[in-house]
């Protein structure tokens, strides 16, 4: 029996997504942090630990399409909270307890994707990668047309 394969459309890719992130939301609940609080974490570890605030609100505004008071107040919520602090006005920089929190976050997230990405060839996830890049570029010339 030959299982059908679903034409990709914007429900699939959804799908796909809101699957990947809640599995990856449960392990956030456990620590109590937001997905769009791990996203900000990642927007000031991927920059070395220390990062401009504006660019984390600007990583959080264009990737996950939220208003930019949203995107505010994750990061006054993680320095509330002691995982971020503000070193010179307007930058914020991981503190030990944000950058432990965010490598266990990082950790299980990679254990999360191995699992679901298991047995994928890398033919299928390179052609996968380009079509999404390109419909995200599609999509956001939309949002900026609109």
């Amino acid at each position: 029996m030959t299982t059908s394969v679903p034409p990709v459309n914007g429900q699939v890719i959804g799908l796909a997504h809101y699957a990947s992130r809640a599995a990856l939301e449960r392990i956030l609940a456990r620590s109590g942090t937001t997905f769009e609080e791990s996203v900000a974490l990642r927007a000031v570890s991927d920059n070395g630990g220390t990062v401009e605030a504006a660019r984390v609100v600007g990583r959080l505004t264009a990737g996950l399409k939220i208003e930019e008071s949203a995107a505010r107040r994750t990061v006054e919520e993680l320095t509330a909270r002691g995982l971020l602090e503000e070193p010179a006005p307007g930058q914020v920089s991981l503190t030990d307890g944000g950058r432990e929190l965010f490598t266990s976050i990082r950790a299980a997230g990679d254990a999360i994707a191995a699992r679901v990405y298991a047995g994928i060839s890398a033919e299928d996830l390179a052609a996968a990668g380009r079509v999404l890049a390109l419909v995200t570029e599609r999509a956001e010339a939309e949002l900026a047309g609109a």
